[in-house]
């Protein structure tokens, strides 16, 4: 019977801590992870997640006792001086100090997230789409200084909406309403309740701030705390606009209001989320892992070609940071390359085009590789058939302890020759493209 309550007791806080970890932690640091903020980074990043599963493991052992060893046993590959099994291990302690500060700004992240995917289902509004401005209304000045500093990333990137306002002018947007706490001051105050009740719905807006700003208020001799009171933010919209155009929602503490207007600055924004996705599912279908590095391939199937054209060299830069390489026009594409995946798609933002993945294949500058050998095509074309047939991370290992260079003194009936990369060959398309756009 205790054995049954201790469980029903510390369970789901586990299960909520790692839903947590999973949709909060592990998710707003993807970029982190996979070391496209830096190796120091990204070794934090990872340490930190180590440290935190390990010790979800130990605390979750006496409850799943064989599905905890098998992670264990996993873990314990990446360090040494482990014990041989979860079960051997003393059951963790509290270290250090928490933030609760910044747990409380994560906590109403969540919430503000939350409130503004309501909003865009509401009005059949996509994540996809892109909108041009968030407003986040609350009293808490530390708060609103958290979301439109640190935690401005994560919000801009759950939400697909270009800018962030904090609002701490409660009576811009939102009209406050007072409702006593019944299950606080129902056995408090007995037979005054009904008094008590009836002045602090009669609360004004000004009243209602006094109070929030001093903690305190005295109705009817009795002294009230912000404990005792709920605050209910309403929406205010401006006289000047429609539900259509603008809406928000709360949860009676943090207001949230969307602008729903659309722009047509966006829509180029939007159609790059769109190739984007389409390219993480293609990667999904060819069972990809995230860290298999592989070279991305566009090209346009409609007549105008235009279009898709300015798109891609506008959001380059954001096309860039979400999947960390160029998307290569397809002529580009070297006759050697060996093909993962292929798809075309139709009917996005009424635009065609096809997505090609593969792996990273070397591209050899022809003049200089001829260069090396006095104009010879014969030994030039057998120098690139030599590094074609090298493994691709061994080559590059080579480069890279060899500061950019490699002798090839092993290709039968040709003479020796320093190769430089970067002048007679390049590891990937991606690093081709990048050179000519520093010159």
């Amino acid at each position: 019977m205790f054995q049954f309550f201790l469980e029903a007791e510390v369970v789901p806080y586990l299960l909520k801590f790692l839903d947590d970890l999973t949709n909060v932690y592990v998710r707003f640091n993807r970029k982190r992870l996979k070391g496209r903020t830096g190796e120091d980074d990204c070794r934090v990043a990872l340490s930190t997640l180590y440290h935190v599963l390990l010790t979800s493991c130990k605390a979750m052992a006496p409850f799943t006792p064989f599905f905890t060893e098998v992670l264990y046993q996993n873990l314990r590959k990446a360090s040494n001086g482990l014990e041989e099994s979860i079960h051997f291990c003393s059951f963790p302690q509290e270290e250090g100090k928490g933030g609760q500060r910044i747990e409380q700004s994560v906590k109403r992240m969540k919430i503000i997230i939350d409130l503004a995917r309501n909003i865009r289902e509401r009005h059949n509004k996509p994540l996809k789409t892109p909108l041009k401005e968030m407003v986040v209304v609350h009293p808490d000045a530390e708060f609103l200084d958290d979301i439109a500093g640190k935690l401005k990333e994560f919000v801009l990137e759950e939400l697909n909406v270009k800018s962030v306002v904090p609002c701490n002018d409660l009576l811009k947007y939102a009209s406050l309403r007072a409702e006593p706490d019944f299950s606080v001051l129902g056995k408090r105050l007995g037979k005054s309740m009904g008094i008590v009740a009836k002045e602090v719905k009669a609360m004004t807006q000004k009243d209602i701030l006094d109070f929030e700003k001093h903690g305190e208020v005295t109705i009817a001799t009795h002294c009230l705390k912000l404990s005792d009171i709920k605050i209910n933010r309403g929406f205010r919209r401006p006289d000047n606009m429609t539900e259509e155009e603008i809406d928000a929602a709360g949860d009676g503490d943090v207001l949230v209001i969307l602008d729903l207007r659309p722009d047509e600055s966006l829509f180029e924004a939007g159609v790059a989320r769109e190739v984007v996705n389409r390219i993480q599912k293609l990667r999904k279908k060819a069972a990809l892992e995230p860290t298999d590095m592989v070279e991305l391939y566009f090209k346009s199937l409609d007549e105008d070609e235009s279009t898709s054209q300015q798109i891609l060299n506008s959001q380059e830069q954001y096309i860039r940071d979400v999947l960390g390489s160029y998307l290569l026009p397809s002529t580009m594409m070297p006759p050697h390359a060996v093909i993962l995946a292929q798809e075309s798609f139709h009917g996005i933002s009424n635009l065609a085009f096809s997505i090609t993945l593969a792996r990273p294949a070397l591209l050899f500058n022809s003049n200089a590789v001829l260069a090396l050998y006095g104009e010879d095509t014969k030994f030039a074309n057998g120098l690139q058939t030599y590094l074609l047939s090298r493994d691709h991370h061994n080559l590059k290992s080579e480069f890279h302890l060899g500061n950019g260079k490699v002798t090839v003194d092993c290709i039968e009936n040709q003479p020796a020759v320093e190769v430089a990369l970067g002048v007679h060959v390049f590891l990937t398309v991606g690093d081709y493209l990048l050179s000519t756009k520093a010159q």
